[in-house]
């Protein structure tokens, strides 16, 4: 994920997760999520194609900070004026505990039904590590079911890799509801604070610039959820105004203009920033498009409201939680195929400066079609888990929250 966010509330009567403040929605920024989400699944996927090849995609780890920006504006929005009570503060943690962790449980079972089956068939072994070993031992699988595996105790990426975000996230919602219980209408300092010192500690600490995860997570969450809120905090009242200005299309060609530039803006920069310190400012620049696209005064934002891209928006989540996990599946498959057919399917290929067994050794056109396949399968998969797993499991916290 986020990608969380990604990760924030269920969805509107249109198939959608979206965030509130004054009273306003924001589908555009729903939209933007699954876009991200999809863009980090292309990141993890290993080909020797152009696309994966390319800087932007290389630096599309990057849209994990737009998650935690969109979460904290999402949440500051949603939840700033209701967190004055300890049974506030229960349901709260209990709505957030139920939107993330069911997803999270089902992937972690999966990796570990895997994990057994190499155990009984050699032949999926490859030339990895053995089973329950590596990044998939048991010390690590008891991190990730604690959600502690973005906090510091691993000293490794483990089992559903970018699950990390989640358990960063996680207690980035239990801070800021603590603070806004006892800090009240002060809580922003706490976050003016935050979203100051964390970039100053990522510049210090980080050996791979914004890149962090199991170790420092938690600050990276910790930066771009802090500008969020701050976002709906000093701006919310005046983006609502601005949109009512704009219901009658006034402007369009202007807001369209900075739509395409922003666009621009964040293209450049992704190339640019994720192989340097530059990187760090990603937070800051998400919020900036944040702030615009929730106007959805352009065209561009025209768009991101159709309905295919809105139920992207909707399985964001499970875009991002699912897509390690079919894209391992499918190397193993197309492994198989090699060692059977020497198609040139699957074979070790160097991406980003590592060696990684990858589509399309043989072909450009192997690359091309493996790429359409995962995001075919990415879609598909993430659907179901959305249909059958978010939204009942959310559906059944949310009602036990309210008995409290």
């Amino acid at each position: 994920m986020t990608e969380a966010a990604l990760l924030n509330l269920a969805p509107a009567p249109a198939a959608t997760r979206t965030g509130t403040a004054a009273g306003e929605r924001f589908l555009v920024l729903d939209s933007w999520r699954g876009i991200c989400a999809l863009l980090v699944a292309l990141f993890h996927f290993p080909t020797t194609s152009m696309i994966s090849q390319s800087a932007f995609v290389g630096g599309s780890y990057l849209f994990v900070d737009f998650f935690f920006v969109l979460s904290g504006f999402v949440i500051a929005s949603s939840y700033g004026s209701r967190l004055g009570e300890p049974n506030e503060l229960a349901s709260f943690a209990l709505v957030r505990f139920g939107r993330i962790y069911p997803l999270h449980l089902l992937m972690l079972t999966a990796f570990a039904a895997f994990e057994a089956i190499r155990l009984v068939l050699p032949a999926l072994h490859g030339t990895g590590s053995a089973p329950f070993t590596g990044g998939f031992d048991v010390r690590s699988l008891i991190a990730n079911l604690l959600l502690l595996h973005g906090m510091g105790v691993e000293d490794h990426l483990s089992w559903n890799a970018p699950s990390w975000s989640i358990s960063a996230e996680f207690f980035t919602y239990l801070l800021f509801a603590g603070v806004m219980f006892a800090a009240g209408k002060r809580a922003w300092i706490w976050f003016v604070a935050a979203a100051v010192t964390a970039p100053f500690f990522l510049l210090a600490f980080s050996t791979r610039h914004m890149d962090v995860s199991f170790d420092f997570g938690f600050i990276r969450c910790l930066y771009g959820f802090s500008l969020g809120a701050l976002l709906a905090w000093f701006q919310h009242d005046s983006i609502a105004e601005a949109r009512q200005a704009l219901v009658g299309g006034a402007g369009r060609i202007a807001w369209t203009l900075a739509e395409l530039a922003m666009i621009a803006v964040i293209g450049m920069f992704v190339s640019v920033a994720g192989t340097n310190d530059a990187g760090i400012a990603a937070p800051v620049v998400f919020a900036l498009a944040l702030y615009l696209f929730a106007h959805e005064g352009g065209v561009v934002s025209a768009l991101l409201r159709s309905r295919p891209m809105l139920l992207l928006g909707s399985l964001s989540y499970s875009i991002y939680m699912i897509h390690i996990f079919v894209q391992a599946r499918m190397i193993n498959i197309g492994g198989l195929i090699e060692r059977k057919l020497g198609l040139g399917v699957v074979g070790g290929m160097t991406l980003r400066g590592d060696q990684v067994a990858g589509f399309g050794v043989g072909s450009p056109w192997i690359s091309f079609a493996a790429i359409v396949a995962m995001l075919i399968a990415v879609i598909v998969t993430s659907w179901l888990t959305w249909r059958f797993v978010e939204m009942p499991a959310l559906a059944w916290f949310r009602r036990l929250s309210k008995r409290i």
